[in-house]
């Protein structure tokens, strides 16, 4: 049995939906930001990252999005949530699925977390200010370039997909209206309608 570490609003939907996807045995913990539950003790021995997602698995612990993402994907062949018989092909998914973490969330991040950044207030008002362009430009860059279609890579649904879709439901808190990008928002709608984010969102909310 699996044992997902998860919160509201956070890039952690994204591997609470794979795992809904790929049918596996897990068990959803919530944690509470507003008390700062992420630092607290028994939770820093499970991450010392203090950050959500956290995926405890018979073998350790793992952290990082991507990581989990690409871990489920190879545990749960039949699932068939990445082209694991390919090289490339699932390069160019771990790939996609980098850039969302490494440069589409630290965007994001920007809003609210500039204190990773800076410590001048002018220098946080100066970061929000920049949001809607930042991540205007990251999802124009997905929707010219990476986005495929219908899915991701292509026909083939993939650990890309509940990514895409966790990140994309930040862009009206940033500013940035998810119709100026018709493929994405072509996406997000289909992404909506899937048993496994129903599920995962419905756990959320319980």
């Amino acid at each position: 049995m699996l044992k997902f570490y998860t919160a509201p609003g956070t890039c952690a939907l994204a591997t609470h939906i794979t795992l809904a996807e790929a049918g596996a045995a897990y068990v959803a913990e919530k944690l509470s930001f507003k008390t700062n539950q992420q630092n607290s003790p028994d939770y820093l021995a499970i991450n010392p990252k203090g950050r959500v997602p956290a995926l405890v698995t018979e073998q350790g612990v793992l952290t990082e999005t991507p990581a989990m993402l690409a871990y489920l994907a190879q545990r749960f062949p039949d699932a068939r949530l990445a082209p694991l018989d390919d090289a490339f092909a699932f390069a160019e998914v771990q790939s996609f699925t980098s850039y969302l973490c490494s440069t589409v969330h630290i965007a994001h991040a920007h809003k609210m977390r500039g204190y990773r950044w800076a410590t001048e207030e002018s220098s946080f008002a100066d970061m929000k200010r920049k949001i809607p362009e930042t991540m205007g430009a990251c999802f124009a860059l997905i929707e010219q370039k990476m986005l495929r279609g219908p899915w991701v890579m292509g026909e083939q649904y993939t650990i890309c997909d509940p990514y895409l879709f966790t990140i994309a439901q930040w862009l009206d808190g940033d500013g940035v209206d998810i119709n100026a990008f018709p493929k994405v928002a072509d996406h997000f709608r289909r992404m909506s309608e899937r048993p496994a984010v129903l599920k995962a969102l419905a756990e959320l909310a319980a």
